[in-house]
């Protein structure tokens, strides 16, 4: 959710023609380039080293953007469906009612 609601925000700067700030760690002021797959955070290379972080599986950013697009890609192509389903149904039982 932290990752899409960041991509969210960076492509809606994006497209108004913004420049794309980069988003820094709020206690290191370090850029947030690994994804902390246990805490399911974006984290600077100084948090990745912490006791916090230490143990935990972590990816560059970028991977974990490509992870996480193509699972939310396939979920919401699920959800399409199932909303097609009930719109065809709802369409049947109001032809019924009518």
């Amino acid at each position: 959710a932290r990752v899409l609601e960041i991509a969210k925000r960076l492509s809606l700067q994006a497209a108004r023609g913004e420049t794309v700030e980069e988003e820094g760690c709020e206690r290191h002021q370090e850029p947030l380039k690994v994804f902390c797959k246990d805490d399911e955070a974006i984290i600077c290379v100084i948090c990745r080293e912490s006791r916090a972080h230490r143990a935990h599986t972590m990816l560059p950013v970028q991977e974990a953007v490509q992870e996480y697009k193509g699972q939310i890609q396939a979920r919401l192509q699920a959800l399409k469906e199932d909303r097609d389903k009930l719109l065809g149904i709802r369409e049947v039982e109001m032809r019924r009612n009518w």
